[in-house]
């Protein structure tokens, strides 16, 4: 009984050691990014936004982000849990390219972005890609009387490249988009 104890003992030291190292590296790791690990907090326009959490935009004079099965509550984030053998989320994910073609008439036949008809696992995904964006310019362009030119140049100036130029696809934050875009003349 005796051996069992001490035993027990030894490996939740050596445990507490190993799973002590690995949040120190985590936590260490965190402090090496752009934000330190913390929430990017945006002041526009009187309001606090998070730009690490996906906003809804429902206005067709700004860009859409992803879809959300969670309606954008971050107390509540999550998936559909729903794979693409379910019909009821095939029917959801055409819903959506249906939606995505009708508020975009100018782009006929193009393909949809993925991003733009699926959600995220968090549903809460606050960026899109650089393709997912120029599919919607011309709409924007249309709706705010500016020309797709200056929508195009918009999108080339916020588009964030990869961390250290390999990890991760380029990438745009809609909310930080969609400010600039407020803020174009």
């Amino acid at each position: 009984m005796k051996n069992h104890i001490v035993s027990a003992f030894r490996l939740t030291l050596v445990m507490l050691v190993v799973v002590g190292i690995y949040l120190g590296i985590v936590y260490g790791g965190s402090k090496v990014l752009p934000t330190q690990g913390n929430a990017e907090i945006i002041n526009y326009k009187e309001q606090k936004f998070y730009a690490n959490i996906g906003q809804e935009f429902k206005s067709e004079k700004y860009f859409h982000g992803r879809p959300s099965t969670v309606n954008y509550n971050a107390a509540g984030s999550g998936g559909s849990n729903k794979g693409p053998s379910n019909d009821e989320y095939l029917e959801t994910v055409q819903k959506r390219i249906d939606t995505l073609k009708m508020q975009n008439p100018e782009m006929g036949n193009t393909k949809v972005p993925v991003e733009l008809a699926t959600a995220s696992g968090s549903g809460l995904d606050p960026d899109i890609s650089k393709e997912g964006a120029l599919y919607q310019a011309k709409r924007i362009a249309k709706v705010r009387n500016l020309s797709e030119e200056k929508i195009k140049n918009l999108i080339n100036t916020q588009t964030e490249k990869p961390l250290l130029g390999l990890f991760g696809p380029s990438k745009l934050n809609v909310l930080k988009l969609n400010i600039a875009l407020d803020q174009l003349k």
